[in-house]
């Protein structure tokens, strides 16, 4: 049994003797049965609105059920969360939700629902883009590729490679929204899982260039692979864009420069 297993298994227990806890469930690489020895936990309790303060007061003890921890945050990002990290340098984020704040997307695994609760957020599972987001990626590959072109003329490198590190992760999601939509949400994490071996060729290349000293051939690179996916993405707009012609521009930008790799 991995670590991670064996945390959610005491963490659970507990949080089974809880009255407040409705649900427990699991999201992330967990929830999807992707985890390795290297995954991180993403663990989800399901509470009323009405007990939510009560219940966040007890979350570490909880949380202790499985080893002394060793850092702990709490913050809100999506839900109430706790970051917390075990002395076995396991980490675990403990959310707090409830049936209003339940954020969709991804999928889950459910570990305790005495009510069934959960049915009626099954149809939220899913990792795919929606076409408005799949736009928006669009449209930030060629704003980043704007910025990277002031940093650059500027000189400076360090901001520069920033601007690249930007584009590469917008560019990331639209090349799976077109060779692995049901994982783009994932980006880059799921890269060379998800896309063909030629592109996850590409991208690493791509990537072992984005350095100070070596930006400008990193950006060349990255105009060759927009140059030749340009069609398919616009295809994918209803009409011809502002958005996709400033792409255009962007891409033409530095295509030009490619004879100099």
């Amino acid at each position: 049994m991995l670590p991670q297993e064996l945390a959610v298994e005491k963490i659970v227990a507990s949080l089974k003797e809880d009255a407040f806890v409705q649900a427990v469930f699991l999201k992330g690489s967990m929830g999807r049965g992707e985890h390795d020895a290297q995954s991180d936990v993403d663990l989800y309790c399901l509470v009323g609105e009405e007990d939510k303060k009560e219940f966040l007061a007890r979350r570490v003890k909880h949380l202790r059920a499985y080893r002394d921890i060793i850092l702990m945050d709490d913050i809100f990002i999506v839900a109430p969360q706790i970051i917390a990290v075990f002395d076995d340098l396991l980490h675990i984020d403990l959310f707090t939700v409830t049936k209003e704040t339940f954020v969709g997307g991804d999928h889950f695994k459910v570990l305790y629902d005495p009510h069934l609760l959960m049915d009626e957020f099954m149809e939220t599972q899913g990792l795919a883009l929606s076409d408005e987001e799949y736009r928006d990626d669009v449209m930030d590959v060629g704003w980043f590729l704007f910025q990277y072109s002031k940093s650059e003329a500027r000189g400076n490198d360090i901001w520069s490679v920033r601007m690249l590190t930007n584009v590469v992760h917008h560019l990331g999601r639209v090349l799976l929204y077109r060779y692995a939509p049901e994982r783009a949400k994932l980006g880059l994490k799921t890269i060379e899982r998800s896309l063909p071996k030629s592109v996850v060729s590409e991208l690493t290349e791509i990537l072992e260039f984005i350095t100070p000293g070596k930006h400008a051939r990193a950006v060349i690179l990255i105009s060759r692979m927009l140059d030749r996916e340009y069609e398919w993405i616009r295809l994918q707009w209803s009409e011809e864009s502002q958005q996709m012609k400033f792409l255009r521009r962007m891409i033409d930008q530095y295509k030009g420069q490619a004879e100099l790799i």
